[in-house]
């Protein structure tokens, strides 16, 4: 099985270093309760004055009128591959604070916070999340229900990552490809924008 392990400059946590997006999954459920466990996860995500504005759909393949109706939310693009996943997920946000009506700013920041917290818990235990912008919000909002100032935002595929060797030519391609990111140099700064900081840039020894 393809792991892909992060080849990271600096040491990190091995949960995250093992983290990554399939787009393949392998036709095996998910059980409730490790389900449980992972929206547990989420539960004790940071937030912004502990306003905990995330909300969560989810279906699973064995109800397949509800999956069906989640599949639905998703942009065709990401249809073609999510409806192999064992869940899908719909993550929500309220973007104003429930006890002045005011803007929440970290709103959709603390719905992230939820998500990562959500996906260590995943790795840990053996399953992978490919998490996905590409929703239709207004269908999500008709087919839901969803209340005036919540919107749903973001879509999780959850489930075991399926062997590469066995996907179609194009997804068996994206899940081989090597994983990639910026250096750091790249992203912290100091004294002024787009000035790598000296903590992360590499000295001669």
């Amino acid at each position: 099985m393809n792991i892909k392990e992060a080849a990271t400059d600096h040491p990190i946590l091995q949960v995250l270093a093992e983290r990554w997006s399939p787009y393949g999954f392998a036709d095996r459920s998910v059980s409730e309760a490790d389900l449980r466990s992972l929206f547990e996860a989420a539960r004790w995500a940071a937030s912004s004055y502990n306003e905990q504005p995330w909300n969560y759909l989810v279906a699973t393949r064995e109800n397949s009128r509800e999956f069906g109706r989640l599949l639905s939310c998703l942009v065709e693009t990401n249809q073609a591959w999510a409806k192999a996943a064992p869940v899908l997920v719909l993550g929500g946000v309220r973007l104003q604070f429930t006890k002045n009506n005011q803007d929440n700013r970290a709103a959709v920041h603390d719905l992230g916070l939820a998500a990562g917290n959500l996906l260590v818990e995943a790795t840990t235990r053996g399953f992978s999340v490919h998490q996905m912008i590409g929703i239709l919000p207004d269908k999500a909002r008709e087919v839901y229900q969803i209340p005036e100032h919540f919107e749903a935002w973001t879509a999780m595929a959850i489930g075991y990552k399926a062997d590469p060797a066995k996907l179609p030519n194009a997804l068996k391609e994206r899940d081989l490809a090597p994983r990639q990111r910026k250096p750091l140099s790249e992203f912290v700064f100091t004294g002024q924008w787009g000035q790598p900081s000296p903590l992360v840039v590499k000295r001669d020894t």
